[in-house]
């Protein structure tokens, strides 16, 4: 079923019946950057101004905030949302805000389907949803042809993986609201809602979800219109009030007419910007990527170790300046052995149950398998420790690298598809960044490689095994038959 909407025309009457004060600010459509907040006058503000005589851009009631706290209030009014809630089980405060969302999906479509108007507690985000725009540039909401233009980036596999998670979080919640009877004629047998709905809210949670100072993550109707930028005019606090409430910031200066905008934050990478709000700001996304890094698949530890290291292995890559850091503490972990002091052992507790513990060099050390990289620093072959850490990571950008040069398109490449040209300059966007990163990576571990090999305790270890594995070559050459031919 087509998803209800309003036009953003009619937010100024949702704002007033619900309390949200607009003092000298409008939301209106933006130069490609969708809906916006448009100072309507001149404001002048000192760097030293402690807003107590500036104005309040933006004021929202505390009651209009939704997170957690306010879909448990709100099944305090619905027992039906209530049962199912309690269905549900509770598993996050995102699952609990995401099937309030949904709830009130299908409530907005019941105009359609008068016999379920005794059915669930209309709200005031029943109609503030309908405002909020369908369509959104984040990439689970890519059609397939378009998500295959982030092959050779680091949001293929994360975006891959998300999208699956939740088709799953989606069939959990069918399946659960199907077996009571009132949410399965709502949301089911009338068709009110979808798969694409459930995907649409959670990319609206992500992309619109606020940090506030005391009440947490939440969605802020109104001022999530704001839109992003690097030199931001206006920040966002509670009041007195419990009022969330949008501020100029000090020293901004503004014209009527111009965007009122804050900043998404200066630390998250052009693949987190593009994950969750559908864009990336070259001016302010931080460039680093983040990769999963899969144990050695010969290894015969490698299921233990990573049950032990107990999170998903990943490798974090940053480049600031022409400085490169770059982070894996499960890489320390994959590259030491049996022979080299690991142990892991499969022991009773006190109650008759089973655990794996991870021993180096003798001491038990489970609670610390995720820092190796501070446990072998006493070992005498730290540095050989390093090198092998250093080769699989370089090992690794090397093979990054090569994906996303090899799947680089332009929109005028055959058997591309029908993909939208935001897509395309958003998913290039992102590989170029990602490829400046891996290469300078790749550069910057070349250098701290070949430090380690020069480092006397790993020519002395790399010198001993070279007599060995000459020994092998020879042995292996006296067992083969004589040619007498």
């Amino acid at each position: 079923m087509p998803r209800p909407g309003l036009l953003i025309e009619e937010l100024p009457i949702w704002a007033h019946l619900n309390g949200v004060k607009f003092t000298g600010v409008k939301v209106a459509n933006t130069e490609g950057r969708g809906y916006g907040v448009i100072s309507e006058n001149t404001l002048t503000t000192d760097e030293d101004t402690v807003t107590l005589g500036t104005p309040t851009f933006i004021a929202v009631p505390h009651n209009l905030v939704l997170n957690a706290a306010a879909v448990d209030e709100y099944a305090k009014e619905d027992k039906n949302f209530k049962q199912l809630l309690e269905a549900a089980e509770h598993r996050s405060s995102r699952a609990d805000i995401l099937l309030f969302l949904l709830v009130q999906t299908a409530l907005a479509s019941r105009v359609n389907h008068p016999s379920h108007s005794s059915i669930g507690v209309s709200n005031p985000w029943t109609e503030y949803l309908q405002l909020l725009p369908g369509t959104l540039f984040v990439p689970t909401l890519w059609h397939e042809d378009e998500r295959l233009l982030l092959r050779g980036t680091s949001l293929e596999a994360a975006v891959s993986a998300k999208v699956s998670a939740l088709v799953a979080e989606f069939d959990a919640i069918q399946q659960i609201s199907s077996d009571i009877p009132c949410w399965n004629e709502v949301l089911w047998e009338s068709g009110s809602v979808s798969l694409r709905d459930w995907i649409l809210l959670d990319a609206l949670y992500r992309s619109r979800c606020l940090e506030l100072p005391r009440s947490g993550e939440s969605m802020v109707p109104c001022i999530d219109m704001v839109n992003h930028s690097a030199s931001p005019t206006a920040y966002y606090d509670e009041n007195s009030k419990d009022e969330v409430v949008l501020l100029p910031r000090p020293g901004a200066g503004l014209l009527a007419g111009d965007e009122i905008t804050i900043s998404y934050g200066d630390t998250k990478s052009g693949a987190e910007m593009l994950f969750s709000y559908g864009f990336i700001d070259p001016t302010s996304a931080a460039e680093s990527l983040t990769l999963v890094l899969e144990p050695f698949p010969d290894d015969p530890l490698a299921r233990a170790k990573l049950v032990a290291f107990g999170g998903a292995p990943k490798l974090h890559v940053a480049r600031d300046g022409s400085s490169v850091v770059w982070k894996s503490p499960f890489a320390y972990l994959m590259c030491i052995n049996e022979e080299d002091g690991l142990d892991f052992r499969v022991l009773q507790d006190t109650e008759g149950g089973q655990q794996l513990r991870v021993f180096w060099q003798d001491d038990d050390v489970t609670d610390r398998a995720d820092g190796f990289e501070a446990l072998i620093q006493s070992h005498p072959l730290s540095a050989l420790f390093q090198l092998r850490v250093v080769t699989i990571i370089q090992e690794r950008l090397e093979v990054q690298l090569g994906r996303a040069q090899s799947h680089q398109v332009a929109k005028q490449d055959p058997g591309l598809g029908d993909v939208r040209d935001e897509c395309l300059k958003a998913a290039e966007l992102l590989r170029q960044v990602e490829m400046g990163v891996l290469e300078s990576g790749i550069e910057s571990l070349e250098e701290e490689r070949s430090s380690l090999l020069a480092d006397k305790n790993v020519v002395a270890y790399l010198g001993l095994m070279e007599p060995a594995a000459s020994d092998l070559v020879e042995e292996e050459a006296s067992n083969e038959v004589e040619d007498f031919s």
